[in-house]
């Protein structure tokens, strides 16, 4: 008869770890929607009115911020949004109020990442990731 003992501290995880995590961002994103909101139904009264407007990028950027939250509270490592939120040309003083530190320390905990993986080949940022590097000034 098998150990279960011994089968638990010896089973290979990182599958169940890694569907853990997608399932925790997947519910971060569920949440986010309760907080935030979804949106009008596209083609309703309300969504012909938010056409031309800032509102819908204004409630996706709201939504992503929500969900990093989440993320951060629930113990996820929210790199993945956070390289996101700066793709989108959130700052470093945005991202650092919603995880509640500085933009320094912000960029001090995420920004070698990020740049790990939106400039990869040192070729530089993408124009939409804005200059506002702690150490640059």
């Amino acid at each position: 008869m098998d150990d279960p003992i011994e089968k638990a501290l010896t089973a290979d995880v990182a599958a169940a770890a890694v569907a853990t995590v997608n399932a925790g961002v997947v519910e971060a994103g569920r949440q986010a929607d309760v907080l935030v909101g979804t949106g009008p139904l596209p083609g309703t009264g309300e969504w012909l009115a938010e056409e031309g407007t800032d509102l819908p990028a204004q409630r996706q950027l709201a939504w992503q911020l929500a969900c990093f939250r989440i993320q951060l509270a629930a113990g996820i490592d929210a790199v993945e949004t956070v390289m996101s939120l700066r793709r989108f040309g959130v700052t470093w003083a945005t991202i650092g109020r919603a995880a509640g530190m500085t933009r320094q320390s912000a960029h001090e905990r995420w920004g070698r990442p990020v740049a790990d993986i939106l400039d990869r080949y040192g070729e530089g940022m993408p124009d939409s990731v804005p200059d506002d590097d702690p150490a640059a000034g």
